[in-house]
C-alpha cells in the first residue's frame, strides 16, 4: 500500500539533523494514458529490483548535503492513473538536492524498474 507523501516526508524530516535541512523535493510518477511516441497506453506492467533499489538509496544518502532518502515503487499491473513510485529526497542545499534528485530517479528508471506499456 502506498505511504502518503505527508508520511514520506515525516520519515526523513524524523532522519535528518534540522541544521542540515534546507530542502525536500518529491516526485510522484503515475501511469500517463499515452507513451512518449503518442500511442494509446491502457496501463503498464511494472516490476522492481528492490536490491537495487536499496543500493541506490543507501549511494544517495551518502551525498554530501544529503540527509535522506525515501522511495515507494509500485508493481504489478498498473491502470492508467495509478501511482508508480514516490521519491522523496531532503538536504542542505538545492544546488545538493536536485542533482542527487535527478541523478536517483533516472537510475531507477534504468537499473531499477522494468515497465511494459499495455
Amino acid at each position: 500500500m502506498r505511504p502518503s507523501v505527508d508520511e514520506l516526508l515525516s520519515r526523513v524530516k524524523a532522519r535528518s539533523n534540522p541544521e542540515n535541512l534546507g530542502m525536500v523535493l518529491v516526485h510522484n510518477g503515475v501511469v500517463r494514458a499515452t507513451s512518449r511516441n503518442g500511442s494509446t497506453v491502457r496501463g503498464m506492467k511494472l516490476s522492481v529490483n528492490r536490491e537495487r533499489l536499496r543500493e541506490l538509496i543507501k549511494e544517495t544518502e551518502s551525498r554530501s548535503g544529503i540527509e535522506a532518502v525515501e522511495v515507494w515503487i509500485n508493481e504489478g499491473e498498473l491502470p492508467v492513473g495509478d501511482d508508480i513510485m514516490v521519491v522523496v529526497v531532503a538536504g542542505r542545499f538545492r544546488s545538493d538536492v536536485l542533482p542527487a534528485f535527478e541523478e536517483l530517479i533516472s537510475k531507477i528508471k534504468r537499473e531499477v524498474v522494468v515497465e511494459e506499456e499495455v
